[in-house]
């Protein structure tokens, strides 16, 4: 008697096609949550239009447009990579999703891939909007598009491990909480819109090591000022990918 065949053959599937599976399911997951959508999307646009439309913060000479648009930028890698990431996968730990998702033929770590992966993919529509909104109110970008790319793809990274490493080690309620707090105290002292030259001396050298401050100053160097490759700023965003993501993979606890 011949063993029997079985179509489709029972077995995981390859890891690329889990990978961009699990990847997609994310980015739905992410554009169908309304406060993800508010966090993500409406609060820097508006930012934009009305800091941009109204005198209101000195954001020196030149247009407030070519000020602001670099920091708002910033805004929504850290409100995609670090707030939302870490809301919704601490409420995912709190559920047992992650739990369950751990047991499955996808590997913790390619769990975790996608979704980072979903979050550049949020990132990017993001950075699409919000570019086509700047120059419809007059942005006037320069330098060198690869250093923007990569002070992007660091603040991503430096981002998502503190979300992580957040989700990972509180409560989710705590979660939360501590997410939004951190995200209103980073836009007010994080050189978004206010110039951390509005800030004490003493401040400013402490604020200036924030990575949404390396984030902002890093793209406001070469998008106003047409800087080729702000080292400083990306060696700031190094340290602190580094320590995010090293300290959210030896301290995430999946239940």
């Amino acid at each position: 008697m011949s063993a029997g065949t079985y179509a489709p053959r029972p077995g995981a599937a390859p890891l690329p096609r889990m990978i961009a599976a699990q990847t997609a399911l994310e980015t739905r997951m992410l554009l169908r949550n309304g406060e993800q959508l508010l966090l993500t999307v409406i609060i820097p646009t508006l930012l934009l239009v009305l800091f941009s439309a109204v005198d209101i913060v000195d954001t020196g000479s030149g247009e407030s447009v070519d000020f602001l648009t670099p920091g708002i930028l910033a805004l929504a890698v850290m409100s995609t990579a670090f707030t939302g990431q870490a809301i919704a996968t601490g409420f995912e730990r709190r559920y047992g999703v992650l739990k369950r998702l751990a047991a499955s033929p996808l590997p913790r770590w390619a769990l975790m891939t996608a979704k980072t992966l979903a979050v550049l993919v949020t990132e990017v529509l993001q950075v699409v909007l919000l570019t086509v909104i700047a120059f419809a109110l007059g942005w006037s970008p320069h330098g060198n598009p690869f250093a923007v790319v990569l002070l992007l793809v660091l603040g991503t990274a430096a981002f998502s491990g503190l979300g992580l490493l957040m989700a990972g080690t509180l409560k989710a309620e705590a979660t939360l909480a501590a997410a939004n707090l951190v995200f209103l105290l980073l836009l007010v002292g994080g050189g978004v819109i206010v110039p951390l030259e509005k800030f004490p001396d003493a401040a400013q050298s402490v604020l200036g090591l924030l990575p949404i401050a390396a984030l902002s100053d890093g793209l406001r160097d070469v998008l106003q000022h047409g800087a080729t490759m702000p080292w400083g700023d990306l060696g700031i965003l190094a340290v602190w990918t580094v320590l995010g993501l090293g300290a959210a993979a030896k301290f995430f606890r999946w239940e």
